[in-house]
């Protein structure tokens, strides 16, 4: 009887834990932010362009991202807990001197911004990212760069997904130590891509390779590469 009821505990208590193992196995590896500024810019524009593209990424690449997409403040200590962040809008952005230093923080330590110009945030992101790295000058990524080449190769750069200025696509980037830390689309709107098709109506042909840099983007902030 003692036989029996021993192997009993032992059975219940290897469900619970083959239960528990496929549990986390089940949970994403890690999540990815939206930055959450000061200034009166519309941080919070677009917000199904994040989710979508963790889906695409989940279920296109294997990857596995948290399909739940928090806002994170430029100010908080938070912002280490995500690998890759994406900050867009339309308007005005201020950075305070803590601000600036926790984002530069952030950046060296090993994080990723991504920065999408949703028209209209240009200006401001060129006058704000000067108090976080005063001695960096952006520069225009070259189209043989690794981020153009993960997943999906882009050999003319950005896709175009919406005109506004009628200008080409530009990805710019701040290098640290040779390293990309901030990618930032202007004349592209890469981010309004990524949105649910009702919103812009954009073809699906512009869509996926929105999705598709965007995929990029988040593999070149996994693996990274010096130049």
């Amino acid at each position: 009887m003692k036989n029996v009821f021993l192997f009993s505990v032992i059975a219940v208590f290897s469900s619970v834990y083959t239960a528990l193992g496929q549990s986390y196995a089940n949970e994403a590896t890690y999540e990815i932010a939206v930055l959450q500024y000061r200034g009166g810019g519309d941080w919070y524009s677009n917000p199904t362009s994040l989710p979508n593209l963790v889906e695409f990424c989940n279920s296109e690449l294997g990857m596995n991202i948290s399909p739940e997409v928090p806002y994170v403040e430029v100010s908080s200590s938070d912002l280490s807990l995500y690998p890759f962040v994406h900050m867009t809008g339309h308007g005005n952005v201020v950075f305070s001197t803590a601000e600036a230093k926790n984002i530069r923080r952030y950046l060296i330590a090993g994080g990723f911004l991504h920065i999408s110009d949703n028209y209209g945030l240009d200006a401001y992101v060129r006058k704000e990212f000067v108090k976080v790295f005063p001695e960096l000058d952006w520069i225009e990524i070259p189209f043989n760069h690794a981020v153009y080449h993960q997943t999906f190769d882009f050999d003319s750069g950005l896709p175009k997904i919406h005109e506004h200025d009628n200008l080409p696509p530009r990805g710019l980037g701040l290098f640290h130590n040779g390293r990309l830390v901030c990618f930032y689309d202007t004349e592209c709107d890469l981010g309004d891509g990524w949105e649910d098709f009702q919103v812009h109506r954009d073809p699906e042909s512009v869509r996926l390779a929105a999705l598709q840099m965007g995929a990029n983007l988040i593999q070149f902030a996994m693996g990274g590469e010096v130049e």
